[in-house]
């Protein structure tokens, strides 16, 4: 087990590869082309090869094939059991002196929780996320969406959808992030990325620790042909975070714990994103 463990600990000891490992973290629970790590992360591609395959020994990430492309995804079970090593034999027992402070955040109240949706261009998806749950969620959470662009504008096709779902336009604006990263902004209890992209920068650290999910699907912004095409495109995308924001609101967050909130969220991101 200590030989296990040292192992695991020395290899995210380097640089880069706990930087690969940070990625696949936010990334969880999908899995990522080792061509998009490298690129996103600028490591030549034989590099980042060398740094995916220490990880896999270490038994922290997992490979599989899929046509050409090998995927990596993050073995969360692994994982556990090397922080549940550090925390229960290191600490002996008292996460308290190990872990950063978790005073009133062990299970959520009955109160009103505050939502981040995060994209790029908060133009389409985030913006989706955001009217989805303002109209499913009824009293329970206050949302917002962001972008990670500095400048940005609501997409047509998606005002569109919207208008044709009934939902009000008129309360929405595409922001930037930074706009939730002052002392002043409201505290976040949850903070979801929608498209990969934003899950692989580098955000801020948010003020209490929300739990984080990684919702990634396609962009609609991207799709070609015809208009009907296109908006066919949006109202896939649509369709796919309904499906979400349906299970997401259905869980008891006023009575679940912080880890089986996150797992759950979790869960919520491995669905299919089919309509």
């Amino acid at each position: 087990m200590i030989e296990r463990i040292t192992d695991q600990l020395a290899i995210l000891g380097h640089s880069q590869r706990i930087t690969v490992f940070r990625m696949l973290m936010r990334r969880f629970p999908d899995t990522v082309p080792a061509g998009e790590l490298a690129s996103e992360l600028d490591i030549k591609p034989s590099t980042m090869s060398n740094y995916l395959n220490a990880l896999q020994r270490s038994g922290l990430v997992t490979q599989q094939r899929s046509g050409t492309s090998l995927l990596y995804s993050i073995d969360m079970k692994k994982v556990q059991g090397m922080l549940d090593f550090l925390i229960v034999d290191c600490c002996r027992g008292r996460p308290d002196l190990c872990m950063p402070s978790t005073k009133g955040k062990g299970e959520m109240t009955d109160r009103k929780f505050n939502v981040l949706f995060l994209c790029v261009g908060n133009s389409a998806r985030s913006i989706f996320a955001e009217s989805l749950l303002r109209q499913m969620g009824g009293d329970r959470f206050t949302v917002y969406s962001a972008g990670t662009q500095p400048a940005s504008e609501l997409n047509p096709f998606a005002v569109q959808v919207l208008h044709d779902k009934g939902h009000d336009t008129s309360v929405l604006r595409s922001k930037h992030m930074s706009e939730f990263a002052t002392a002043e902004a409201p505290q976040m209890d949850f903070v979801f990325t929608v498209c990969n992209r934003a899950a692989n920068e580098e955000c801020p650290a948010w003020e209490g620790q929300p739990i984080s999910g990684h919702w990634g699907m396609e962009d609609p912004v991207k799709a070609t042909g015809t208009d009907a095409e296109k908006s066919l495109a949006f109202q896939t995308a649509y369709g796919a975070l309904k499906h979400r924001i349906e299970a997401f609101t259905s869980l008891p967050v006023e009575s679940l714990d912080r880890i089986a909130l996150q797992t759950a969220v979790d869960e919520i991101g491995r669905s299919p994103v089919g309509d």
